[in-house]
């Protein structure tokens, strides 16, 4: 039965709450997991804590769903987790499933939150979601029973929330005292941040607890102590979901262990009394989170492209310190992002997004934080994937094939391993924090600075433990300086260029601290100055590590690396989005094109952030790849079943109830898919058999059978070279007989045999066209056709080998030429009509008188002038033959060209031979030349001569000049 309260109860409980508007399509577990994430952000701000309640939330609407689902196994009920067993005999429900799974869910996430919250200093608008929720559902909260024998879903929801309050209580979180420490002490006195300097650190490597005026937590919650402890030094010892041993070393300090899970190995350390690559690593990195403040003033206009085309598609992460430099941009922020060519859900490439690097910077810082208002990264996280979840394009596909799973299947699976991830990295993360103790930056660069410079031994306050200088963002206080007009004992101090800090702002709604020197005492990160840091050690980043994780546990349950739609977004408005100071100086628009892309942004965003150094992230990030891989194997688990034992869920195998078939089998040739592949026996050696129908040994090649099988099945045969496989006399071994079939399968009708020739006649003339043919196996032409294939037309009968040939330009007796055998006569065009014909344009015919237009004589030179033909009058002078000769008439001397660098080209009217000589300007000879007689011109080459001036000579036999001029050859 449904445990329901009366209608006057319900209206006793309602409050003015407003409850997470739920679309119809969503879940009863999507429902409940927005009241826990509203739980968070009103409880105190502990990320562990809240992994882990997530987790146990997902375990239990898990393990219900699992149990109402006939292949899912619960991973609670009936097992072992940890060292405790939870109980479990199976359920029995008569009523309607999905209303048991609504209620029994119910039950139990109100009983968890109720045990969880019952401290927040949110606890009274928690409880009153909750139990508002309840009403609203109709649901009795006062109902206790855990007797689910009862076949009551009510009691099944509070026996796993009671036996998941009790396992936790058990856990190693320490729970029953609030998670408070049993052993871990700080090693240094706090930092008290409102005053300059770093105090005193008896280890310089060592987390330094902060004392603030007043502390509000990430959560906005105001504590009413001013120095926090160390948030879960000791969680490795929590219970992990997917971590095992295998994953674990165990160190001990001062007699107590401290369990670590993916360790890392030792962070950059600094060295107070030598320099060495640990070290200048550990300066390096510190100072980076300095230099990137200087990028956190909106008055500094450079831009970016904040979209994928620019952002995000990174493949490889640094494994070793020394690689980090060539990873981050150390001056200018960012990473070694290549940006996306396109998105693949639309195939066109990303538009550009431009913002202010100041805005983009200070943006990120907020929206990844888990400072105030935040529900903690894990939360952060469930958040993405309920936005994932909404997104229209999204396809509810495991893995993103196979069959669309339902909203609650879908959600109770995702927040199972999405749940389960967090959780280990929560016990992974802050186990390593609690062993290496690792420090925050406002320690390390204000410890740093508080020694001194450690860059150079030649200039003031020089000490190897201090920070390095950086010239434009770490430099020394001179004498001019105007922090030195603030008090003289500035100088020589350590300055930074950088976010100025929280002393400035006055109004966090309209003022700005901008950027600019100040005293490195005094160096904040970028947060609020009630919040400053979180209250536990650097190393490694939980956000790197919980971000990374998530990410890939998104991209393995969707089956895509990318948003649905290829984008996710989130819009900071202008002037609204910042909280401790005014800002985006414009509305910016934050984009991601897969998950590992919004995990590499949270990355970046605890540098800007002033809350982490590099060498806290990359090692968070690759531990997470590592727990998202855990935790999916451990996942599938329960979601799937192996009945046969094979190492292949059901959703992998084809046929889980045979081990010799899954994806790793080997095929073979049985007509079964081995190995899963949607083919059958496919890549195996394939046989093809034909058809025999009338058994004749030869198979039809229409009707082939494809197989791996190596001997042919009954009724088929190896080859496919029958031609009519209706008849069996018809084949490649029969003989060929003149019956107009091809018996023999040859291709050919008739072959082999004798064959016969025949041409059609229609002109009747006795002879046939060569083109109009048939071959057959008869020996007597059919009518109309005729052995002798040498007409030529034959449309005429007047046309063929035994006529005469006439001069009527047809070939008569068809021998290929026309006119054969007649006396051939040859003429010439005239065009000009000059007599004289073109000896290109020739006429070659039988016909005895020269036709209209043609002559018998060729030897017109220039068949286009009548003025020009053999023996007119020679014009000189004038570059025509006139009286086609070969050449012109010269009676002008001329020596041409000149100037030249070749030859000299002499005409003169004389045909008497010449002698040529040429001087040069000292009058010394320098060529000769004996021209014979000649058509009064000549050539004259010059290339032996060097350029210059020189005298031409022209004379006959007797040496007596005739022409004389200077050339000049160039």
């Amino acid at each position: 039965m449904r445990h329901i309260l009366t209608r006057t109860l319900i209206l006793l409980f309602i409050s003015g709450l407003t409850l997470p508007v739920c679309s119809q399509d969503h879940s009863i577990a999507r429902e409940w997991n927005e009241i826990i994430l509203t739980g968070v952000r009103n409880d105190f701000a502990r990320p562990t804590v809240h992994a882990r309640n997530l987790w146990h939330s997902s375990i239990m609407m898990y393990d219900i769903w699992a149990v109402f689902d006939e292949t899912a196994d619960p991973f609670f009920l009936g097992n072992t987790t940890g060292d405790y067993f939870c109980p479990f005999d199976g359920f029995t429900y008569n009523g309607d499933k999905e209303e048991a799974i609504e209620e029994a869910i119910s039950f139990a996430i109100y009983r968890l939150m109720v045990n969880r919250f019952i401290n927040s200093p949110g606890a009274g608008i928690i409880f009153s979601l909750i139990t508002d929720k309840m009403n609203n559902m109709g649901y009795d909260p006062s109902f206790s029973s855990i007797d689910y024998t009862t076949g009551e879903p009510a009691a099944l929801g509070n026996y796993i929330a009671q036996h998941i309050i009790s396992f936790g209580y058990q856990d190693g979180s320490n729970q029953l005292m609030d998670y408070a420490n049993e052993y871990y002490e700080p090693v240094n006195e706090p930092l008290l941040v409102e005053f300059p300097g770093a105090g005193t650190l008896n280890d310089p490597n060592r987390w330094q607890p902060l004392t603030l005026q007043i502390f509000i937590d990430q959560s906005g919650n105001v504590i009413p102590f001013n120095t926090p402890d160390f948030l879960s030094p000791e969680w490795g010892n929590v219970t992990p979901f997917a971590l095992t041993d295998d994953d674990l070393t165990i160190h001990t300090r001062d007699g107590d262990d401290y369990w670590v899970y993916h360790d890392p190995g030792d962070p950059p350390y600094l060295s107070l009394t030598e320099n060495n690559e640990s070290s200048e690593q550990f300066k390096w990195g510190f100072s980076m989170v300095s230099v990137w403040g200087s990028h956190l003033d909106p008055a500094n206009t450079k831009t970016i492209d904040i979209s994928p085309a620019s952002l995000g598609n990174i493949n490889d992460l640094p494994t070793d310190y020394a690689d980090y430099p060539s990873f981050y941009d150390f001056f200018d922020g960012g990473d070694a992002s290549k940006g996306h060519e396109s998105n693949p859900f639309t195939g066109q490439p990303y538009e550009p997004n431009m913002v202010k690097l100041s805005d983009y910077a200070r943006v990120l810082a907020e929206f990844w934080a888990d400072g105030p208002d935040s529900e903690t990264p894990p939360g952060h996280w469930f958040t993405i994937l309920n936005y994932v979840n909404d997104h229209p394009e999204l396809q509810r596909k495991y893995r993103g094939s196979g069959e669309i799973l339902d909203p609650l299947e879908w959600d109770v699976k995702a927040y199972f391993l999405l749940g389960g991830a967090m959780h280990d990295c929560a016990v992974s993360s802050w186990g390593i924090k609690g062993w290496y103790d690792y420090l925050r930056p406002i320690s390390a660069i204000r410890s740093m600075a508080d020694r001194g410079q450690s860059s150079d031994p030649s200039l003031p306050n020089y000490d190897i433990g201090g920070i390095p200088l950086i010239p434009g963002y770490i430099e020394l206080v001179t004498a001019d300086d105007p922090l030195s007009d603030q008090d003289v004992n500035n100088i020589n101090k350590i300055k930074l260029y950088t976010w100025k800090g929280p002393e400035f702002i006055n109004n966090p709604d309209t003022d700005i601290a901008g950027v600019d020197w100040i005293l490195a005492e005094k160096w904040w990160p970028y947060q609020r100055p009630s919040f400053v840091s979180p209250p536990f050690a650097g190393f490694v980043s939980g956000h790197s590590t919980y971000s990374r994780a998530a990410a890939d546990v998104l991209t393995f349950f969707t089956g895509s690396a990318f948003f649905p739609g290829g984008m996710g977004e989130f819009i900071a408005e202008k002037n609204e989005f910042l909280v401790f100071e005014d800002g985006p100086s414009e509305d910016i628009v934050l984009q991601w094109a897969t998950y590992r892309d919004a995990s590499d942004q949270t990355s970046l965003s605890r540098i800007w952030g002033g809350i982490h150094p590099p060498q806290d992230d990359i090692p968070g990030r690759l531990i997470g790849v590592e727990i998202a891989k855990d935790a999916i194997s451990k996942s599938e688990i329960f979601f799937f079943n192996d009945n046969d034992e094979d190492g292949f869920y059901n959703y992998q195998d084809c046929d889980d109830e045979n081990p010799e078939i899954n994806p790793d089998a080997s095929e073979t040739c049985d007509g079964i898919d081995n190995n899963c592949s949607g083919e059958i026996d496919e890549n195996l050696t394939i046989y093809r058999y034909y058809l025999d129908e009338d058994n004749d040994g030869f198979g039809n090649s229409s009707f082939p059978l494809d197989t791996c099988l190596e001997i042919p099945p009954a009724g088929f045969i190896d080859n496919d070279s029958d031609c009519n496989d209706s008849m069996s006399s018809i084949n490649p071994v029969s003989q060929e007989v003149c019956d107009g079939i091809d018996n023999n399968c040859s291709g050919l009708i008739d072959d082999g045999l004798p064959l016969n020739s025949y041409y059609f006649d229609a002109d009747n003339d006795g002879f046939g066209n060569i083109n109009i043919k048939i071959d057959t196996c008869i020996s007597v032409p059919p009518a109309g056709y005729v052995s002798d294939n040498s007409d030529c037309n034959d449309n005429v009968n007047e046309i063929n080998p035994q006529v005469n040939e006439i001069c009527d330009a047809i070939d008569n007796d068809c021998d290929g030429i026309l006119n054969n055998g007649l006396t051939r006569y040859t003429y010439y065009f005239d065009f000009d009509n000059d007599g004289f014909g073109d000896v290109n344009m020739v006429l070659d015919t039988c016909i005895s008188l020269p036709p209209a237009g043609f002559v018998t004589d060729s030897t017109d030179c220039n068949d286009n002038e009548a003025s020009i033909y053999p023996g007119a009058e020679e014009i000189s002078d004038n570059d025509i033959d006139e009286d086609c000769n070969g050449i012109d008439l010269y009676r002008i001397t001329k020596v041409f060209p000149n100037p030249t660098n070749e030859y000299i080209r002499v005409h003169f009217d004389y045909t008497a031979p010449l002698n040529v000589r040429i001087y040069d300007t000292g009058g010394k000879l320098v060529k000769t030349q004996l021209i014979g007689p000649l058509e009064n011109y000549f050539l004259v080459y010059l290339n032996e001569l060097n350029p210059g001036l020189y005298i031409f000579h022209l004379s006959d036999e007797d040496n007596n000049e005739l022409h004389s001029q200077t050339i000049l050859k160039y």
